[in-house]
């Protein structure tokens, strides 16, 4: 029975670093890059962000509380925080944005001020963090694709 436990954890370890690192784009130099996607991903995750914390602030009024739907709209929240994260450092950081491009602290310094948005998104349900976030994309958007947009 010992042994039993012992694999499923280490199953269930491996299916989770599998599926963690499924969603991240890929560190080979493949050539296969969509920053425009990237960017709508990110504005998608923000309205996500934006839509949980009106129901957790909606769900946390109501009496009685639903602590189901409670749970599930604050574990949605952290979830696309955590997206935005990702594709903030995953992508950007990691794979797109290099140290001799142009404007190139400009760029790493508005990423890192959406990584501390989104963090505190996760923290609070204080939607000016929304509003931060939208800010500092179109901010990152603009320095990353120019004043044309793409």
């Amino acid at each position: 029975m010992k042994h039993l436990m012992i694999t499923l954890t280490l199953i269930t370890a491996l299916i989770s670093l599998w599926f963690s690192g499924a969603a991240a784009h890929c560190e080979i130099p493949c050539g296969i890059y969509d920053d425009q996607m990237r960017i709508r991903f990110i504005a998608e995750d923000i309205t996500t962000v934006e839509k949980a914390m009106k129901q957790i602030g909606e769900l946390s009024a109501e009496k009685p509380i639903n602590y189901n739907q409670l749970v599930r709209w604050i574990s949605n929240k952290e979830e696309h925080a955590t997206r935005i994260q990702q594709t903030v450092t995953q992508y950007f950081m990691t794979q797109r944005i290099k140290p001799d491009q142009e404007k190139y602290a400009e760029k790493v310094t508005v990423l890192h001020q959406m990584l501390i948005a989104a963090m505190k998104c996760k923290q609070t349900t204080d939607l000016e963090h929304v509003a931060t976030l939208r800010t500092l994309l179109k901010k990152f958007e603009t320095l990353y694709f120019g004043s044309g947009g793409s």
